[in-house]
């Protein structure tokens, strides 16, 4: 993360920032000529800081996410490659112990009304004219160039900008940053906000991802007292800008799948390690170091791996054991009376019975006749037919190859009688007349030679 605020460490309080500000370089971005502000941004809020005076801490920003549902019909595909990399932009900003908001971009193709969330990157942050957070337009265009020369088949583009936001949803702070985006690189652009506060307490079997996808619209409604004091002077009011809920679902590529079951077997192995750290710390006060030494296992590449793929599947069971228990847990909390049709409208269940739910459990139902035949015996003999015609045609190819090896063999051995035969000639050729005139005259009596030249 390219920190714009550079200063000296000291420990921070509450409303304070941990850098004293200093004065800018090159490298920095310019602040404003009237007044020589600085402000440090942190996870969902906002301090402002004038040289000689401490850090203020300024109001709670407002939320911006639209009362409305989306009626624009997309739909979002989110590849885990863009999650791997928020959250180690994330983990590693919070482990460097970073100030600044941490922003970065978002690649994807747009086909009618679905949108591609592929691959994100991160970026730096600077000032604008009203002290707002914005972008390096020039640093932003070269690395935006640089993706699109890499990801050219399939085209990738800017889709979108992701950031954090708190669980309300996005707020004053984000929107110079996506006005920016709309107005110089796509208008109709995403905003994906990862949320740290829902990382706490969630779990990590089937629970829900810590991120909302929004899309924005504009609202005619009179514009907030936060919103008009970005707005430059002399500038027109614009419509205020809300963000909607969209609806995404998680795609998983062939290549990707290669890397998210290596980072499986990694995060399997680093969680073997964590379950053993707290046995071996209780360990050293009573051990020395060579019992230390002794009492640690150091397990193969290939029992690493097995633990990890059980892993995997133990969640994977523990998953569905929860699926199939919420299912039991509703279907048991509807009454008979909710089924029967000549039920009271006066007696209503707790739970509400909704047809669209029961349609969906009865077509799970039908759908485990295929995994598991009905009849057993007849899956049994189609098994065992389909083996034994495997196995014949099997035979008849071991057959033909030993037909084929026999006739290798005759040839091979009359070659060899010819030669001996041949051979034996050469050395005795009295022995060559006479089986010439054995193997002339024994066919069909042609009769004896006259004594004449010409008879």
């Amino acid at each position: 993360m390219h920190a714009f605020v550079t200063g000296e460490a000291r420990p921070s309080r509450r409303g304070e920032s941990s850098y004293a500000p200093q004065a800018s370089t090159p490298n920095q971005p310019n602040m404003t000529a009237s007044t020589n502000r600085i402000y440090y941004s942190v996870p969902h809020q906002k301090f402002v800081c004038t040289p000689g005076l401490q850090p203020t801490i300024m109001e709670p920003p407002q939320s911006l996410v639209s009362q409305k549902s989306s009626d624009s019909g997309l739909h979002i595909q989110l590849h885990p490659l863009v999650l791997l990399t928020v959250s180690d932009q994330i983990t590693r900003h919070a482990a460097r112990q970073q100030h600044g908001p941490i922003i970065g971009g978002l690649l994807g193709q747009q086909n009618g009304r679905e949108i591609t969330l592929e691959h994100a990157f991160e970026c730096p942050v600077t000032c604008g004219l009203n002290d707002e957070v914005i972008l390096p337009a020039a640093w932003f265009e070269e690395r935006l160039q640089q993706f699109k020369d890499v990801h050219k088949d399939p085209a990738l583009d800017l889709v979108g900008w992701w950031s954090t936001a708190p669980s309300t949803g996005p707020n004053d702070a984000h929107l110079p940053l996506h006005r920016q985006i709309l107005q110089d690189y796509n208008e109709s652009a995403v905003f994906l906000a990862f949320h740290p506060s829902q990382l706490q307490g969630s779990s990590s079997n089937g629970g829900k991802l810590p991120l909302t996808v929004y899309e924005s619209v504009h609202e005619g409604e009179p514009a907030p007292d936060a919103s008009k004091d970005m707005q430059v002077d002399g500038e027109e009011p614009v419509v205020n800008i809300r963000f909607r809920e969209l609806p995404y679902s998680v795609e998983t590529g062939e290549s990707e799948m290669i890397g998210i079951d290596t980072i499986v077997q990694a995060s399997g192995t680093a969680s073997l390690n964590a379950t053993q750290e707290p046995t071996k710390r209780a360990q050293q006060t009573e051990q020395t170091e060579s019992n230390k030494q002794s009492s640690q296992v150091e397990l193969s590449q290939e029992e690493e791996e097995l633990i990890a793929s059980l892993s995997t599947r133990l969640n994977a069971v523990r998953t569905l054991e929860s699926r199939v228990s919420l299912i039991k847990s509703y279907l048991s909390s509807l009454s008979e009376a909710d089924f029967s049709s000549d039920r009271s409208k006066d007696n209503t269940s707790a739970t509400k019975l909704s047809h669209p739910i029961i349609r969906n459990v009865n077509s799970l139902l039908s759908h485990l006749s295929i995994l598991s035949p009905s009849e057993q015996s007849t899956f049994t003999t189609e098994v065992l037919s389909q083996s034994n015609d495997v196995l014949l045609i099997s035979l008849l190819g071991q057959l033909g190859d030993n037909v084929k090896t026999m006739r290798e063999l005759g040839r091979k051995s009359a070659v060899v009688q010819a030669t001996r035969h041949i051979a034996t000639a050469r050395k005795d050729p009295a022995m060559l007349q006479r089986s010439f005139n054995d193997e002339f005259y024994g066919q069909g009596g042609r009769g004896v030679p006259s004594s004449g030249m010409y008879s």
